[in-house]
Protein backbone atom coordinates (compact mmCIF):
# COMPACT_ATOMS: atom_id res chain seq x y z
CA UNK A 1 0.00 0.00 0.00
CA UNK A 2 1.12 3.53 -0.67
CA UNK A 3 -0.01 6.66 1.04
CA UNK A 4 -0.68 9.95 -0.66
CA UNK A 5 -0.68 13.36 0.89
CA UNK A 6 -3.56 15.76 0.38
CA UNK A 7 -2.90 19.31 1.47
CA UNK A 8 -4.78 22.16 3.00
CA UNK A 9 -2.61 25.25 3.49
CA UNK A 10 -1.15 24.14 6.83
CA UNK A 11 -2.29 20.53 7.11
CA UNK A 12 -0.86 17.28 5.73
CA UNK A 13 -3.12 14.26 5.82
CA UNK A 14 -1.99 10.74 4.96
CA UNK A 15 -4.65 8.77 3.13
CA UNK A 16 -4.87 5.23 1.86
CA UNK A 17 -4.25 4.69 -1.83
CA UNK A 18 -5.27 1.45 -3.54
CA UNK A 19 -2.65 -0.84 -5.07
CA UNK A 20 -4.00 -0.15 -8.54
CA UNK A 21 -3.65 3.60 -7.95
CA UNK A 22 -7.24 4.24 -9.03
CA UNK A 23 -8.28 5.89 -5.78
CA UNK A 24 -7.53 9.60 -5.82
CA UNK A 25 -10.08 11.44 -3.73
CA UNK A 26 -10.66 15.13 -3.18
CA UNK A 27 -11.08 15.38 0.58
CA UNK A 28 -12.16 18.13 2.91
CA UNK A 29 -9.86 18.71 5.84
CA UNK A 30 -11.45 20.53 8.74
CA UNK A 31 -10.91 20.42 12.47
CA UNK A 32 -7.96 18.01 12.09
CA UNK A 33 -9.95 15.29 10.34
CA UNK A 34 -10.84 14.14 6.84
CA UNK A 35 -14.44 14.34 5.64
CA UNK A 36 -16.02 12.22 2.89
CA UNK A 37 -19.58 11.82 1.72
CA UNK A 38 -21.10 8.38 1.13
CA UNK A 39 -20.43 8.64 -2.62
CA UNK A 40 -16.70 9.13 -2.05
CA UNK A 41 -16.61 6.32 0.53
CA UNK A 42 -18.34 4.06 -2.00
CA UNK A 43 -15.61 4.95 -4.49
CA UNK A 44 -12.89 4.38 -1.89
CA UNK A 45 -14.13 0.93 -0.90
CA UNK A 46 -15.42 -0.20 -4.29
CA UNK A 47 -19.00 -0.71 -3.10
CA UNK A 48 -22.41 0.81 -3.83
CA UNK A 49 -23.42 3.91 -1.85
CA UNK A 50 -26.37 2.02 -0.34
CA UNK A 51 -23.95 -0.52 1.19
CA UNK A 52 -21.90 2.30 2.74
CA UNK A 53 -25.01 3.95 4.19
CA UNK A 54 -26.19 0.64 5.62
CA UNK A 55 -22.81 0.21 7.39
CA UNK A 56 -22.93 3.80 8.67
CA UNK A 57 -26.45 3.34 10.03
CA UNK A 58 -25.39 0.10 11.77
CA UNK A 59 -22.33 1.85 13.25
CA UNK A 60 -24.62 4.48 14.78
CA UNK A 61 -27.27 1.95 15.83
CA UNK A 62 -24.74 -0.19 17.75
CA UNK A 63 -23.22 2.86 19.45
CA UNK A 64 -19.78 2.30 17.95
CA UNK A 65 -19.79 5.99 16.99
CA UNK A 66 -22.05 8.92 17.76
CA UNK A 67 -23.61 10.66 14.76
CA UNK A 68 -23.37 14.06 16.44
CA UNK A 69 -19.56 13.95 16.55
CA UNK A 70 -18.82 12.09 13.29
CA UNK A 71 -21.36 13.47 10.81
CA UNK A 72 -21.87 17.00 9.50
CA UNK A 73 -24.13 18.59 6.91
CA UNK A 74 -22.89 20.63 3.98
CA UNK A 75 -24.72 22.42 1.20
CA UNK A 76 -23.90 21.13 -2.24
CA UNK A 77 -25.16 21.85 -5.75
CA UNK A 78 -26.87 18.74 -7.14
CA UNK A 79 -26.79 17.68 -10.80
CA UNK A 80 -30.15 19.39 -11.32
CA UNK A 81 -28.66 22.70 -10.17
CA UNK A 82 -30.53 22.81 -6.86
CA UNK A 83 -28.72 23.26 -3.58
CA UNK A 84 -29.16 20.28 -1.25
CA UNK A 85 -27.81 19.49 2.18
CA UNK A 86 -25.87 16.27 2.39
CA UNK A 87 -24.11 14.32 5.11
CA UNK A 88 -20.35 14.09 5.26
CA UNK A 89 -18.54 11.71 7.59
CA UNK A 90 -15.24 12.12 9.42
CA UNK A 91 -12.18 9.87 9.57
CA UNK A 92 -13.59 7.82 12.47
CA UNK A 93 -16.57 6.90 10.29
CA UNK A 94 -14.39 6.15 7.28
CA UNK A 95 -12.23 3.79 9.34
CA UNK A 96 -15.27 2.08 10.90
CA UNK A 97 -16.85 1.51 7.49
CA UNK A 98 -13.48 0.29 6.17
CA UNK A 99 -13.38 -2.41 8.83
CA UNK A 100 -16.91 -3.56 7.94
CA UNK A 101 -17.15 -3.40 4.17
CA UNK A 102 -16.62 -6.61 2.20
CA UNK A 103 -14.72 -5.80 -0.97
CA UNK A 104 -11.23 -6.13 -2.42
CA UNK A 105 -10.53 -2.46 -1.71
CA UNK A 106 -12.00 -2.83 1.78
CA UNK A 107 -9.56 -5.66 2.46
CA UNK A 108 -6.65 -3.62 1.09
CA UNK A 109 -7.71 -0.69 3.28
CA UNK A 110 -7.85 -2.89 6.40
CA UNK A 111 -4.39 -4.29 5.71
CA UNK A 112 -3.02 -0.77 5.23
CA UNK A 113 -4.81 0.70 8.28
CA UNK A 114 -3.75 -2.20 10.51
CA UNK A 115 -0.14 -1.80 9.37
CA UNK A 116 -0.20 1.95 10.13
CA UNK A 117 -1.69 1.26 13.58
CA UNK A 118 0.83 -1.52 14.27
CA UNK A 119 3.74 0.77 13.35
CA UNK A 120 2.36 3.49 15.62
CA UNK A 121 1.96 1.13 18.57
CA UNK A 122 5.33 -0.58 18.13
CA UNK A 123 7.26 2.65 17.51
CA UNK A 124 5.24 4.71 19.99
CA UNK A 125 4.75 7.41 17.37
CA UNK A 126 4.01 7.97 13.69
CA UNK A 127 6.58 9.46 11.37
CA UNK A 128 5.56 11.89 8.67
CA UNK A 129 8.59 11.48 6.38
CA UNK A 130 7.68 14.44 4.16
CA UNK A 131 7.44 16.80 7.15
CA UNK A 132 10.66 15.41 8.59
CA UNK A 133 12.52 16.08 5.30
CA UNK A 134 11.06 19.61 5.10
CA UNK A 135 12.08 20.30 8.71
CA UNK A 136 15.59 19.00 8.02
CA UNK A 137 15.85 21.23 4.94
CA UNK A 138 14.60 24.34 6.75
CA UNK A 139 16.98 23.65 9.65
CA UNK A 140 19.87 23.28 7.19
CA UNK A 141 18.93 26.57 5.51
CA UNK A 142 18.66 28.33 8.86
CA UNK A 143 22.10 27.11 9.90
CA UNK A 144 23.63 28.31 6.63
CA UNK A 145 22.37 31.87 7.17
Amino acid sequence: MKSTKHKKPTTDIVLYRSKDGEINLDVQVEEDTVWLDAHKMAELFGRDRSVILRHINNIYKTGELQKKSTCAKIAQVASDGKIRKMDIFNLDSIISVGYRVNSKRGTEFRIWATDVLRQHIVNGYSVNEKRLRALKLSLKLALEC
